[in-house]
């Protein structure tokens, strides 16, 4: 393994994670602070991403933005879709250009939106073509996610994967939380009209994210990919059978954070304030469960902790539907923090899954016959594209929740329908696990410590 002083910048040659030794020589903290500021530069790609869930709270009469309900969430179904499709170039970029060179350039990209966005939201009578455009390259932030998974991957063994990807992931996913606490704050400070406050705050963190990964991030070349790698994990039915659970767990998460404020405005009539009072609670703690749920899977397996998640969904879909009939805020707000909760702990659980499930093949390879060196490498190379396919899948997820919401409560004017809808699907989510994981003769669950052990040593 490369040493810890290797040159940032320039790519870092014979990384090996899986060497103990050189693993706690110093490869530990070479990982330890690519993961750092990984967090960092997905962190800030997500709220620029779920920007336009706040923003929409502000778009009223009186600052000559008076747009329609299915308006605004139209407004933040674009920028979910955008960036559900930029994940898959996006994780094969990193591998291609390297970790620190496509975190640099991703995190600059993201001061056009921004930029754009404190410019025309103070411009009344700004048609929607022009706020879908700039939600269109918010989207960007959305594909760092892809990039971010698929480098830091590489960076750790597979044994510590589910937590350094629940890490990594999680706080990210805090951004969907940080950018509503903001979008609470100037609410409360400066009044539901201001919504270029926003916007602004994150222009020059965008530029220190950016300094900082060019500085001291690294490039590492085990990172590069075949190519071929997405089309391959394309021919694995594991790739789609992951890809559907991520739909719901991670599809969960950040749908409903993208609309949890529209929502809420539209099954009780709660003012700008009143809504962006709760909307920031449920992601802040789904994002911290996530890491949660990817520790708690590296003990139990992925599998069976991402069971409990989608039971837990299950209920809380439940309890909304309850709410809504019943007109129950407390109770309905309570409902969809809990969601959060458990999607959160399902993204964490899903993702350790993929790491696992391609060791597991590897294993088999191996006490096939095949050479130890090629199997594993081939795990890799599958793990780092499914990541990419499955995190473009799941942020469709998204998409998919906030089209329902947008139909629900522009035509059936509640949103029973929507959650039947989410009731059914993760229903079936449940139906595959227990069908393809955690019934047979290949559970996803992590490789026994004997077995990680030999496979550290066979590489």
């Amino acid at each position: 393994m490369a040493s810890a002083r290797a040159a940032r910048g320039r790519w870092i040659e014979n990384w090996d994670p899986e060497d103990e030794e050189a693993w706690e020589r110093g490869g530990k903290h070479v990982a330890r602070r690519n993961l750092v500021l990984s967090v960092l530069a997905e962190h800030v790609g997500f709220s620029v991403w779920s920007m336009w869930s706040v923003l929409v709270l502000f778009m009223s009469p009186k600052i000559g933005l008076d747009f329609a309900p299915d308006e605004k969430f139209l407004m933040v179904v674009v920028p979910t879709l955008v960036g559900a499709l930029l994940r898959l170039p996006y994780s094969s970029a990193v591998t291609r250009f390297g970790g620190r060179n496509w975190t640099l350039f991703s995190s600059l990209v993201l001061l056009v939106p921004a930029a754009a966005t404190v410019y025309f939201v103070q411009r009344p009578g700004t048609p929607l073509w022009v706020f879908l455009l700039i939600g269109a390259a918010a989207g960007a932030g959305g594909g760092n996610f892809a990039s971010s998974m698929t480098n830091i991957t590489a960076f750790y063994p597979q044994r510590k994967q589910g937590w350094a990807l629940g890490l990594n992931a999680g706080g990210g996913n805090l951004g969907v939380a940080a950018v509503q606490l903001l979008g609470l704050l100037v609410i409360s400070v400066a009044g539901d009209t201001h919504p270029a406050y926003v916007a602004a705050f994150y222009l020059p963190l965008i530029a220190l994210t950016a300094l900082l990964a060019a500085l001291r991030m690294d490039n590492v070349a085990m990172v590069r990919a075949e190519p071929g790698a997405q089309r391959e994990a394309a021919a694995n039915p594991h790739t789609w059978w992951i890809s559907l659970l991520y739909i719901g767990t991670f599809g969960s998460f950040i749908g409903f954070g993208f609309a949890f404020g529209l929502v809420l405005q539209s099954q009780f009539g709660s003012t700008p304030l009143q809504a962006a009072s709760f909307t920031f609670l449920g992601p802040l703690l789904g994002s911290v469960a996530r890491p949660l749920g990817g520790r708690i899977a590296d003990r139990f397996g992925g599998a069976r902790v991402t069971m409990w998640a989608f039971a837990g969904m299950a209920v809380g879909a439940g309890v909304l539907l309850w709410a809504g009939e019943n007109g129950s805020f407390a109770l309905f707000v309570a409902g969809f923090t809990w969601l959060f909760v458990v999607s959160g702990v399902g993204n964490g659980s899903t993702y350790k899954m993929i790491p696992a499930v391609f060791a597991r093949q590897a294993e088999d390879a191996i006490t096939s016959g095949r050479d130890a060196t090629a199997a594993f490498a081939a795990s890799r190379r599958l793990s780092g594209a499914v990541i990419g396919i499955a995190g473009a899948a799941g942020a469709l997820g998204g998409v998919a929740i906030n089209l329902a919401f947008r139909s629900a409560y522009g035509g059936a004017g509640g949103g029973a329908p929507a959650f039947w809808s989410f009731l059914a699907f993760y229903g079936l989510c449940a139906v595959v696990l227990r069908a393809v994981y955690l019934r047979g003769e290949r559970p996803s669950d992590p490789l026994p410590a004997a077995q990680q052990s030999r496979a550290s040593h066979v590489r």
